[in-house]
């Protein structure tokens, strides 16, 4: 029997772990949007970051609460029920009987002078269940109100968060389109910077050019190596980013087409953007302000109300029920001097409503400023979009006779090079404009408050576009 080792038989045994891990790694589940491929179009990112986006989420939240306040200040129109235990000892001589009285133990002994004078010490269990309606309040109904005023402004200023969201994911998603079209742009000016060391060195070993001309190619090769791989950190960053917007902590693939946004009338756009879900906010939060000064007016109202109270005392146990006993009343409130203060309450509400009204006058004034200004970047990207594209027909036309020119020992290595950064550049600006023009369309939609309808992630108001 041999007790030495087996190689062959380590192998065999190496291999069949290895089929074995290979199986379970196929079998294993891939989650959506890591490195299987899976790439996310625009409707598709945004939907995402509506949905996940933690400052929307945020938003969602301070929304919620603004919903509950209603509760709040409702519950100062509606009754009042507590219950409440009290105990008490005395030998107050006043105390004693009225507690005794309560409890239903007066006998005829407790009428002697003597123990009136001089009563013995006495336990008291006392249990009242009490309520209070308000019938007239008349700050309270405003508070109410208010409350609701507040909570549709709110949810005006969700809104506009979304629509603020879906363009930050629109700028993420372009930045990302940009840094892969830098990609391509970077590997072809690789690939034409060593084609150009190729021809260089093909000169200088067949005699006809420089070696200097291929140290130049050289150094050219090493630059737009360079630039390649400032282009791949610039990639990495940019999904990194995009997937931060969305709600994600990985890097997110974008698809290879970006689709532009539909393009309004600039008269349509300068008409729904006074009604741009900030501008309703803030104009509720004026009318808001305006109501301060009738809730500051109903101090000088008094508080209308009835109430009543069911009481239980016992001299052993609490919660018991030796004595009971009721009472109803009927309660006027009304404070008929609190140092000025309900003055003062409406000229501060005075001030804050004016001030809350130059606040609104401004922001309609910046709309229709941010609209026009919107409109003017997109006709301004519109034309430097054409002028790239015949920037790019130039420069490689430029290159291509330079080239030519090259080779047949008609111009410098140096001509080339710069025929060539011509080139990169204007391939790289023709990328850079097609974008900004993308995202010029978006910000005007933005500006319009129509991005989340031109996006087509949610339907327009009225059923139309």
């Amino acid at each position: 029997m041999k007790t030495g080792s087996d190689p062959k038989g380590r192998k065999r045994l190496s291999a069949f772990t290895l089929m074995v891990m290979l199986f379970f790694l196929a079998a294993m589940p891939v989650e959506a949007g890591n490195a299987a491929g899976e790439r996310l179009t625009l409707d598709e990112a945004v939907k995402t970051a509506l949905k996940n986006n933690h400052e929307l989420q945020a938003q969602r939240n301070a929304h919620a609460a603004k919903g509950a306040e209603i509760g709040v200040a409702r519950s100062s129109l509606l009754p009042r029920i507590s219950l409440e235990e009290r105990y008490m000892r005395t030998a107050g001589p006043a105390y004693s009987f009225m507690t005794r009285l309560n409890q239903q133990r007066i006998e005829f002994a407790d009428f002697a002078p003597d123990t009136l004078n001089h009563p013995a010490a006495v336990n008291d269990f006392q249990t009242a269940v009490t309520f209070e309606q308000p019938l007239f309040g008349k700050k309270a109904g405003i508070g109410l109100e208010m409350s609701k005023m507040e909570a549709a402004a709110s949810e005006e200023a969700l809104h506009r968060k979304k629509e603020e969201v879906a363009f930050k994911v629109v700028q993420y998603y372009l930045m990302v389109s940009t840094a892969g079209a830098y990609i391509q742009v970077a590997e072809k000016s690789l690939e034409d910077a060593q084609e150009h060391q190729r021809l260089a060195e093909v000169r200088y070993a067949a005699g006809l050019g420089l070696y200097s001309d291929t140290l130049r190619a050289a150094t050219a090769v090493a630059e737009a190596r360079q630039r390649l791989v400032s282009a791949g950190k610039n990639l990495s960053v940019a999904k990194r980013a995009l997937g931060l917007v969305i709600g994600s902590a990985e890097a997110v693939e974008v698809a290879a087409e970006t689709p532009a946004l539909p393009i309004r009338e600039i008269e349509s756009l300068r008409i729904r953007s006074l009604a741009r879900r900030d501008v309703r906010s803030l104009e509720l939060r004026t009318n808001n302000a305006k109501n301060n000064i009738r809730l500051a007016e109903a101090g000088y109202y008094p508080l209308l109300g009835v109430g009543g109270t069911y009481q239980w005392n016992d001299h052993n146990h609490p919660l018991g029920g030796e004595g009971d006993g009721w009472q109803v009343m009927a309660f006027l409130r009304w404070e008929l001097f609190d140092g000025a203060k309900t003055r003062h309450e409406k000229i501060k509400a005075g001030y804050q409503a004016s001030e809350a009204e130059e606040y609104l006058k401004g922001m309609k004034k910046m709309v229709s400023f941010q609209v026009d200004e919107a409109w003017l970047t997109l006709e301004e990207a519109k034309k430097n979009q054409e002028l790239a594209q015949e920037e790019l027909k130039t420069a490689a036309e430029g290159r291509r006779l330079v080239k030519v020119r090259y080779e047949g020992a008609l111009s410098p290595m140096v001509d080339l090079l710069d025929a060539q950064v011509s080139l990169d550049r204007a391939q790289a600006n023709r990328v850079t404009k097609e974008n900004e023009y993308k995202l010029a369309i978006a910000a005007l939609s933005f500006a319009g408050g129509t991005i989340l309808q031109d996006l087509q992630v949610e339907e327009p108001e009225g059923g139309t576009k």
